[in-house]
Parts: C-alpha cells; sequence; structure tokens
C-alpha cells in the first residue's frame, strides 16, 4: 500500500493509502521522486476546477522520478530509467489533433487534472508519456522541466526572436522561466513584478524588475525601448491591471501572448490594439519538442532550477504546502517528496 494527496473539497486536502495496479499494455508503473506544486493545482484546491475534477483526486503533473515496472508490450524502457511525464493523452480523432495539434485535443486528458497525478508514492502512466532524463540531472531540479517546457511553448507562441525587447508580467515560477528562456533566445527582458522577493530572485538572476506599485512601466518601457514599444509581452500575473500593463507596453505590430489562466472575462483596450496593430496570442501547454529542450536547458544550466526550489516537503505535509504557497510571501516553487514521508529539508 502507499500514499497519495488527494484533493477531497475545496480548500480540503488528505493524504490516504492507494492501490496501483501493476502495468498494463502500453503502461509503465512509475516511483514518482519530487512533485512540484502549480498554480493549477492552486485552483484545483481552491475549488475553482470542481465542474472538472472528480473527488477524490490525486493532484500533480510537474514531476521527475524512476521506472519500476514495465507493461506488455513497452519498448525502450527499464525499471531504474530517470523520467519525467509529459502528461496529456489525446484521443487523435477530433480535429484539433486531425489537424496536428494534439497538445490541445478537443477531449485531452490532462493527467494530474482530469486523471490521477503524481503526488502520489506509485503511479502507473503511458508509456507514450515518458520524456527521458539524462542521469546526471538530480531529480529535485529535474521537476521544472514541465514548467519550463511551459515557458518553452510561451516563448515560441509569441515567436521571439534576437534582439527583441520583451516584458513579462508576473514574476512567478513560470514568469521566471519565460523571461529565463526568452533571454536564452537572445531578447532583451523586463519583469514586472509585485513581490519584492521574486524581484530580488529575479534580480539575481541577472534579469531587471520593475515595481508596478511603485514604478511607471510604460514610462520606463518607452525610455528603455526609445519610445518605440516591446515587441512582446507576457501576461503572466492573472490579474487585470497585468492585462492592462501587458497592452500598454506593446510598441507598433507588437505581440501579447496570453499565458495566466483568468478565471473571469477582462475588459482589454481594443483601440490600442486597432491603433498600433497589435496581436494577440494564447499559449496553453506544449509538445514533446518543448519538453525536450525543456530538458537540455535544465540539463545544460540555462534554468537555474535549484535557484526557483523554495522548499521540499514530505508527502504527508504536502496540505500545509498549499496553504503556505497561498498565503505568498518568500516562496517560489515548493516540491513535494514522494520517497520518503519522514522528513522534508528547507532548501
Amino acid at each position: 500500500m502507499t500514499l497519495a494527496v488527494r484533493y477531497t473539497s475545496a480548500r480540503t486536502l488528505d493524504t490516504a493509502p492507494a492501490r496501483t495496479a501493476p502495468p498494463g499494455p502500453g503502461e509503465v508503473e512509475l516511483a514518482p521522486a519530487y512533485v512540484g506544486i502549480c498554480g493549477t493545482d492552486l485552483h484545483i484546491f481552491h475549488g475553482d476546477m470542481d465542474a472538472r475534477v472528480a473527488a477524490p483526486a490525486v493532484l500533480g503533473h510537474e514531476m521527475s522520478g524512476r521506472v519500476v515496472g514495465v507493461g506488455p508490450d513497452v519498448e525502450g524502457w527499464r525499471p531504474g530509467d530517470a523520467v519525467t511525464v509529459m502528461p496529456l493523452r489525446w484521443d487523435d480523432t477530433c480535429p484539433a489533433c486531425r489537424a496536428g495539434h494534439q497538445h490541445v485535443c478537443q477531449h485531452l486528458d490532462f493527467i494530474g487534472i482530469d486523471s490521477p497525478g503524481a503526488m502520489q508514492q506509485r503511479w502507473t502512466v503511458p508509456a507514450s508519456t515518458l520524456i527521458r532524463l539524462p542521469e546526471t540531472l538530480p531529480l529535485d531540479r529535474a521537476a521544472l522541466v514541465e514548467p519550463t517546457a511551459v515557458a518553452m511553448h510561451d516563448v515560441g507562441r509569441a515567436a521571439v526572436k534576437d534582439g527583441e525587447k520583451a516584458v513579462v508580467v508576473g514574476g512567478g515560477p513560470v514568469g521566471i522561466l519565460i523571461a529565463l528562456v526568452a533571454r536564452s533566445a537572445g531578447a532583451d527582458v523586463r519583469i514586472v513584478e509585485l513581490n519584492a522577493h521574486r524581484r530580488l530572485l529575479a534580480e539575481e538572476l541577472g534579469l531587471t524588475s520593475w515595481n508596478p506599485a511603485d514604478d511607471d512601466v510604460p514610462e520606463l518601457v518607452r525610455e528603455w525601448t526609445g519610445d518605440a514599444g516591446a515587441d512582446v509581452a507576457f501576461e503572466v500575473s492573472g490579474a487585470a491591471g497585468g492585462v492592462d500593463t501587458a497592452v500598454d507596453v506593446l510598441g507598433v505590430r507588437g505581440r501579447l501572448c496570453l499565458v495566466a489562466i483568468h478565471p473571469r472575462p477582462r475588459e482589454i483596450n481594443l483601440h490600442r490594439f486597432f491603433w498600433r496593430e497589435l496581436t494577440l496570442v494564447g499559449a496553453r501547454l506544449y509538445d514533446r519538442g518543448d519538453f525536450e529542450r525543456a530538458v537540455a536547458l535544465v540539463a545544460d544550466g540555462t534554468i537555474p532550477a535549484e535557484r526557483l526550489i523554495s522548499k521540499v516537503v514530505p508527502l504527508t505535509e504536502a496540505p500545509a504546502a498549499f496553504e503556505a504557497l497561498e498565503g505568498g510571501g518568500d516562496v517560489m516553487k515548493i516540491l513535494v517528496d514522494c520517497t520518503d514521508d519522514t522528513q522534508g529539508a528547507a532548501l
């Protein structure tokens, strides 16, 4: 019998015994090592996704671990292999899939939301979801591959080019990762973030940050760009004010990449879109290429994953970790250690 972290109702999590069946045809059994808590997990915790999430639900989709069992007809994997999971299962028959956009399948199973996730000591998944990890990559850092893949997809959707000026509105984990990936693509990047701890981390990583409570961000962008405006902006804050800032900083034919999940409709200055011929693109999830490039960036240190990990807690303390993240403060990314339910360590 193993343990799992389960969402049971709004603002209620528990840890409970979980039964894992042997892997069937095309499946593998994993021993998750580390699982990150992300913004989507917090939305579930708040009860905002009850129409989609069937409680009790095992959470978690940012993970690293090792193969412990291989089902029939699975080739190329063996016990002990270090892996992460691209947590998407599509039907391959809907119009989106037939057009080559399986990651936005119209009947997508996002594993960890629509079906049981990684926050458990044993986890069975389709072998097709596995992404191989280098043995030299520590598994705690590898748990940040999934959000790095999100950032890879976002920067790709925004078509960031070498020498462009990019503004990232929202300096949480995904915002920082977008800034780092955009910088690796040759962009000059600024981060807009209210939280002082997040701004300090951005600065320590060599990124310039602005505080929208004290700084006139559009004016700073005009000075930075010689009155041209930014080439691209990423809205990662999920706040109405963040949308306004992301639109206001863009220059002629600038691109706004919408990353954050906004729980309600937002007003947007469409006149500015008309006047400056702006473009709005959505960015959701990732594909296998994004994941493989993310592994490379984390492994070679382009993404200093260890700097984004604020704390590691044992699986039995995961409910308290959700409370800590909800409270904000000096926290970036919390990992749940699924290998040992007796002790955790702050990093």
